[in-house]
């Protein structure tokens, strides 16, 4: 058998045992425990009740248009006052619904959705990945890290560096003090909370010099942390940054 190549023979094994395994644990839906037919899907009913985010949109923070203004166009928030990001994409907005699927990956240990939702980050950001030098997540600092014992948004950024060319590097930035939950704070509060919490680590102050950094979180809210983050990379040298997140809050529509 020397020089056959095994490469069909390993991949009819591995298509063997995936079927067996199905018959015993068949796969199940991300959000529920409907059957599906391949692991990392979600059932036809759930699927339904995720907003994915698609065109037309603003160009420059992505909140989705009911009409199509172009391109270009711009929200009303953009325009008052543009972000330190230059675009920002996300997958899906976030809604009762989609809440489910953020939350059993951020806090329920359910790191098996990852290559799903890498696959949709892709999609999503088609054109940031592209742009892209170098993909970073938003960090936690330390003791969460620990307490947490994962990044959720370092796992969907690794996840998304298998769609693209960019380098991966997940301890580009780092949180430099423990900030409090946001989740109560308004958007004010928020900004305060965490300014000047982040810089770039010291080991890659050259690497992200005139580089296009892609950042990396699980959801957009008021833009708070990520423009934060966005500002000290800009500090340290990089050309420009853009955000891609996996879901995002969606204002609602000022109707004139």
């Amino acid at each position: 058998m020397t020089g056959m190549d095994l490469s069909p023979v390993r991949a009819a094994m591995q298509r063997y045992g995936r079927a067996a395994l199905d018959v015993l644990l068949p796969p199940q839906c991300l959000s529920c425990s409907a059957t599906v037919d391949m692991p990392g899907m979600l059932c036809a009913a759930c699927w339904s009740r995720i907003a994915f985010i698609t065109p037309p949109l603003c160009g420059c923070c992505g909140m989705p248009f009911e009409v199509d203004a172009g391109a270009d166009a711009l929200c009303a928030a953009c325009m008052a006052k543009r972000p330190r990001y230059r675009r920002a994409r996300a997958a899906f907005a976030y809604t009762d619904e989609s809440r489910r699927l953020v939350l059993m990956f951020k806090h329920a240990d359910r790191l098996d959705p990852a290559p799903t939702f890498g696959r949709w980050l892709a999609q999503a950001g088609a054109v940031l990945l592209a742009d892209a030098d170098l993909i970073a997540p938003v960090p936690l600092h330390r003791w969460r890290l620990l307490w947490r014992r994962y990044n959720q948004s370092a796992e969907l950024a690794r996840a998304l560096g298998r769609h693209g060319h960019a380098q991966v590097v997940p301890d580009l930035l780092v949180r430099r003090r423990r900030t409090p939950s946001q989740v109560a704070l308004n958007a004010r509060e928020r900004r305060r909370n965490v300014a000047g919490a982040f810089r770039v680590h010291s080991r890659h102050q050259d690497a992200v010099r005139d580089k296009t950094v892609l950042l990396i979180d699980d959801v957009l809210t008021t833009g708070a942390t990520v423009e934060a983050c966005a500002r000290a990379l800009l500090l340290a040298g990089a050309a420009a940054v853009d955000v891609l997140t996996l879901a995002r809050v969606v204002r609602p529509q000022i109707r004139l």
